[in-house]
């Protein structure tokens, strides 16, 4: 698995998890000067900021425990400032997407955390 282009592969799988569960993708990879947000998601009225994690099957922590209280200050600000860029005023949620991959990029598993901080 390539390291770089692992990320880009836990963020489609997630994308289609999310489409595919009822969830419809508003934007991905928002950037600004707090952080990024890799997805966001609508569904039911509430605007899920999604964090994608991705790992190789054989790594030895969970890809949430990546998501620390800096990340999540970073992901809170980020989203204040899609929200004030979109004008969407739903209630809104953070959820954590774990994905694990093979060697060759493909899917062993995703675990997705809604509310997950």
């Amino acid at each position: 698995m390539i390291k770089n282009k692992s990320g880009v592969w836990g963020e489609l799988f997630t994308a289609r998890y999310l489409r595919d569960n009822g969830y419809k993708i508003i934007t991905s990879n928002y950037t600004c000067r707090f952080g990024e947000i890799d997805l966001a998601a609508m569904k039911d009225d509430i605007l899920c900021f999604v964090e994608v994690k991705t790992r190789a099957q054989d790594a030895e922590n969970r890809p949430m425990e990546a998501v620390d209280e800096e990340k999540q200050n970073k992901m809170r600000l980020a989203a204040d400032s899609f929200i004030s860029y979109s004008k969407l005023r739903n209630a809104t949620r953070f959820d954590v997407s774990e994905v694990w991959l093979d060697e060759d990029s493909k899917l062993v598993k995703l675990n997705y955390i809604p509310n997950a901080f």
